[in-house]
């Protein structure tokens, strides 16, 4: 928790409600430990969905699907949701819950499975192209995703990043972080200093949730 929990609770009181079945999932996979969007964190993007009123999204990272069905439902009627998963316990929960009539806007989604810099490879030679990006996945891959997002972004689209201040540690030293997470702990903080720092994009750092980047590319 990087804010004061507190005053996170407090903020997270004021949010809308979800939907019914949305809200069942969310706490059935709160339940199962299973990592979803935070509370805070779907407020931003609800609030991008509103402001940007995207075209077509990308999703790296699918996890059980909970995103995709939360970014279905707060998304203009003709958007359309790609979304990429690999992991094959995730990806048994994410098409059962994609295929949930009970989330009247699944029809706007499609799930691509497999490795997700190979899919976004095709992706590119395809000349696909997004408007809105949500990255949450691996996060030691999100130097290596990096390049062909910005392809795949058009202009005046949004890339945010979920999970990129990693509880707060990203500030640290790298000799106080434990040697197996030292990769992914230099890897988040050449990724974070690569999007502030690129001329194409526009980036600010939100410390909400676990920390969210928001990358605008520029006309």
């Amino acid at each position: 928790m990087i804010t004061k929990e507190r005053i996170t609770a407090y903020i997270n009181s004021l949010d809308k409600d979800l939907p019914p079945k949305l809200y069942k999932l969310e706490q059935e996979a709160l339940k199962n430990k299973v990592p979803i969007i935070r509370k805070e964190t779907q407020g931003v993007i609800r609030f991008l969905l509103n402001l940007q009123k995207p075209r077509r999204i990308l999703e790296v990272g699918t996890a059980i699907g909970f995103s995709a069905l939360f970014m279905s439902e707060y998304s203009p009627r003709d958007c359309k949701i790609t979304t990429i998963e690999k992991v094959p316990m995730r990806l048994i929960e994410a098409r059962k819950n994609l295929a949930n009539k009970d989330f009247p806007q699944r029809d706007k989604i499609q799930l691509k499975e497999g490795d997700a810099f190979d899919i976004l490879s095709n992706l590119v030679e395809a000349k696909e192209s997004y408007d809105f990006i949500f990255l949450d996945a691996a996060k030691a891959q999100y130097m290596n995703f990096l390049p062909n997002l910005m392809k795949l972004l058009e202009e005046g689209g949004l890339l945010i990043t979920d999970n990129v201040l990693q509880d707060g540690t990203v500030i640290n030293s790298r000799y106080s972080i434990t040697r197996r997470d030292r990769t992914i702990h230099g890897r988040m903080r050449e990724y974070l200093y690569t999007i502030t720092h690129m001329e194409e994009l526009e980036t600010i750092i939100l410390p909400v949730g676990d920390g969210v980047s928001i990358s605008y590319k520029k006309s």
